[in-house]
């Protein structure tokens, strides 16, 4: 009886107390990709900045990656407990869009500094880079400076991808390869499957590929060697700039218009696009912030090459032809 007492106890006060502590310290869950909500990622600390300020609990809900996240809201409908998805990119924007399920962010974002300039009613962008194939100077002396460059090499000169369909980043090659080219887009992929070492599921497989030397390249970004710059003192890893131009990959969230904060959520993204949220993301997320950091952004991004040229696609394109875009490269390269 003695030893049950404080469970009992503990029962009773968390059935009186739950509702209180609820009411007085409310809960914002953010779907995001698992790289986001991990210890070396931004999530934990945005996590503490916005809680010193928000009188509230911030919960993220990590999947394997931003296309799972958004599949788990159209799976869970209105019934979702998410407030807020965290990572979505320009690729997949139109798609979530049309679901229905977002509410518009209300927020004036004119002050962003984007590689254009931002419009979108419902997603709020967070950071950006440019897609892009890394090398190691120690072993390629002579980067591709363009696809077709890239084709012209010899057979055993491999590249590792990721898959489209389960990774932003293999989307964003496939829609950079469109931009590019157009309707050449089927030939320029036919020239690369010679080269093409595999295509994995996600970014982490591609880039331990390249690192371990298995691949001469690696599908990421302009972005990638301020990480080896910044915690590894390597400066071997470089973006290889291409003629044609590059397309740039915009990380966005979004309000989910069944939650119950939405008060909340809008000073989450509010948060998250200041100056106090944003010093906080290159140097974990390892992309380029939206708001002019001045010297509170390590001084390593201002000395990665940019492209000269930024491509582009519209959300209404990509929305209608991105599936068949998808099965025209998987097609030209099996």
């Amino acid at each position: 009886m003695v030893k049950s007492f404080p469970i009992v106890a503990a029962v009773l006060f968390g059935l009186f107390a739950a509702p209180v502590s609820a009411q007085e310290t409310p809960t914002l869950t953010i779907y995001t990709y698992d790289g986001f909500a991990a210890e070396w990622g931004p999530g934990p600390g945005l996590k503490a900045g916005f809680e010193a300020t928000c009188g509230c609990t911030v919960q993220w809900v990590a999947a394997d990656s931003s296309i799972g996240t958004l599949r788990r809201v159209q799976l869970e409908g209105a019934s979702t407990p998410a407030d807020l998805i965290v990572g979505l990119d320009t690729a997949i924007a139109g798609e979530a869009r049309d679901t229905g399920l977002f509410a518009d962010h209300e927020l004036d974002l004119s002050g962003l500094n984007l590689p254009q300039p931002w419009t979108d009613g419902q997603f709020v962008p967070f950071d950006y880079a440019h897609f892009a194939f890394v090398y190691d100077t120690d072993t390629v002396k002579t980067p591709p400076k363009s696809f077709e460059e890239l084709i012209a090499l010899p057979a055993d000169f491999k590249i590792a991808i990721q898959d489209p369909r389960s990774a932003t980043p293999g989307m964003g090659l496939v829609l950079w390869v469109k931009a590019a080219y157009g309707d050449r887009a089927a030939e320029i992929w036919k020239g690369l499957k010679p080269h093409i070492l595999t295509v994995t599921r996600e970014w982490s497989e591609s880039y331990n590929l390249f690192l371990t030397g298995e691949a001469d390249m690696a599908l990421s970004y302009t972005t990638s060697p301020a990480y080896h710059i910044v915690s590894e003192d390597d400066d071997t890893i470089h973006a290889a700039l291409f003629d044609e131009g590059h397309l740039a990959q915009t990380e966005v969230a979004g309000i989910l218009k069944s939650s119950k904060h939405q008060d909340l959520a809008r000073k989450f993204l509010a948060y998250l696009t200041s100056v106090d949220g944003q010093k906080i993301i290159p140097t974990t997320n390892w992309m380029l912030p939206v708001v002019n950091l001045g010297d509170q952004l390590d001084p390593t991004f201002a000395t990665l090459p940019q492209p000269a040229k930024t491509l582009t696609l519209t959300d209404a394109d990509i929305a209608a032809h991105s599936q068949e875009w998808i099965d025209e490269m998987l097609q030209a390269i099996q």
